[in-house]
């Protein structure tokens, strides 16, 4: 029985490690300053005020600076035949690596387009298919300061329209037009496509992911994941995978985050 229990409240423990320290070094907004009193940063409240002690964080790229000399104890360094990034490693955290400068600028801004553009693209889902169906071409429609309506459907006549590609598409009762269109004297329900942009949370690529369940859902539409991506994530997975084998991409979820979010991903030794 102990034999059972105890690997799981080891894990357990390890998470609550993990969450302390995550709210530790995460960056959080300092406080607006109330009436005349002004708050200063790094007093204390909270994780990210900009005072805290950073001595246990391991910064990876100063360990590349500094060559082969020099490592911690417990941080491993390894090249791999056929890799050419550098490849560090917590020796106790088997599994775990930290790949430095793994994307290029250009890569990086590559990647950025592609996730923005492409990849909220139907049959792939986001946060907001629940609510408003397949969207297509929400970045061009953000651009062009267009707005998602609801369309009142008559009897027998189904409502379609065209996305960028030329493929006709069942809207589910919502369509991009310009603000001008908008009958006058009449109420829609609408959203402006630079607010949906600014909503947009999460998308799923290939397999695609039902979070009322909490699993994967092979019966819904979707497409495999794009080619280029998934040669980067094999390639990515090298120094984790067994001798002779390849990784073999099937899904992905991306997640998108707005500029008064402020993320501090540090790697941690614990």
């Amino acid at each position: 029985m102990y034999g059972e229990t105890e690997p799981a409240a080891a894990a357990a423990a390890e998470r609550t490690a993990f969450r302390r320290a995550e709210k530790q070094y995460k960056l959080y907004k300092p406080p607006k300053p109330k009436g005349r009193a002004r708050s200063k940063r790094g007093s204390g409240q909270g994780g990210g005020g900009g005072g805290e002690d950073l001595s246990s964080v391991i910064d990876f790229h100063a360990l590349l600076a500094a060559g082969d000399g020099g490592l911690p104890a417990g941080i491993g360094r390894s090249e791999l035949a056929g890799f050419d990034r550098p490849i560090f490693c917590f020796l106790d955290r088997p599994g775990f690596y930290f790949i430095p400068g793994a994307l290029s600028i250009d890569e990086q801004c590559y990647w950025i387009k592609e996730s923005l553009k492409t990849f909220p693209q139907p049959p792939n889902r986001t946060n907001l298919t629940a609510l408003y169906g397949p969207i297509f071409d929400l970045l061009t429609a953000a651009k062009n300061q267009k707005i998602l309506v609801e369309v009142k459907k008559t009897d027998g006549q189904e409502i379609s329209e065209q996305n960028s590609d030329g493929r006709k598409i069942h809207s589910n009762n919502f369509k991009f037009i310009e603000d001008s269109e908008i009958p006058k004297g009449e109420v829609y329900r609408s959203t402006a496509a630079t607010t949906l942009f600014r909503k947009l949370r999460w998308s799923t690529l290939g397999l695609q992911f039902d979070w009322s369940k909490r699993n994967y859902d092979v019966s819904l539409a979707h497409n495999k994941i794009p080619d280029a991506l998934a040669a980067l994530a094999k390639m990515m997975a090298i120094p984790a995978m067994p001798s002779g084998e390849e990784f073999r991409p099937e899904a992905a979820i991306v997640n998108y985050y707005s500029p008064s979010i402020c993320l501090f991903w540090q790697l941690l030794s614990f």
